[in-house]
């Protein structure tokens, strides 16, 4: 990945609906030359998919949460994969520290969150959770392009 492909993903990161054509233009490279690597990234995994963001308040979903979890060993993935089918969950990552699993998940109020707690983060296995309550998002940026990480 060079400099040129950066420049396409930036573009793509900030509005996935842009035409080639108006990405060639943009960063001053040939419309074939875009267009061939576009698809080289794509074929490379670099770009997985294009997606829609929305705006999660305005379709209900008012309360978002970070979990840090317990969970007894040797039942990790078992347990995150059965988080992971609850539709609220919008990530699950391991992690290290004090922590096992990290969840992301949003929840439309606080009934639902209780729901969320009792029913999903209280399964077999779960040994500990912690929930966090978003207060404010200062930044969330789910398609960004870090700085060259080499």
């Amino acid at each position: 990945m060079d400099e040129i492909d950066r420049k396409i993903i930036e573009v793509l990161c900030d509005d996935a609906r842009t035409s080639l054509r108006k990405i060639s233009e943009r960063i001053g490279v040939s419309l074939g030359s875009v267009s061939n690597r576009v698809k080289r990234l794509e074929e490379n995994k670099i770009i997985k998919g294009y997606t829609v963001l929305l705006n999660s308040e305005e379709i209900g979903w008012e309360l978002t949460v970070v979990i840090g979890m317990r969970i007894q060993k040797g039942r990790l993935i078992e347990i995150q994969e059965k988080i992971a089918k609850d539709n609220r969950v919008y990530a699950v990552y391991d992690v290290t520290g004090d922590f096992d699993s990290m969840i992301i998940a949003k929840a439309s109020n606080r009934e639902d969150l209780d729901d969320l707690s009792k029913n999903v983060l209280s399964i077999e296995g779960v040994e500990r959770s912690v929930t966090h309550l978003v207060l404010n998002t200062v930044k969330e940026l789910p398609n960004s392009l870090p700085n060259n990480p080499k």
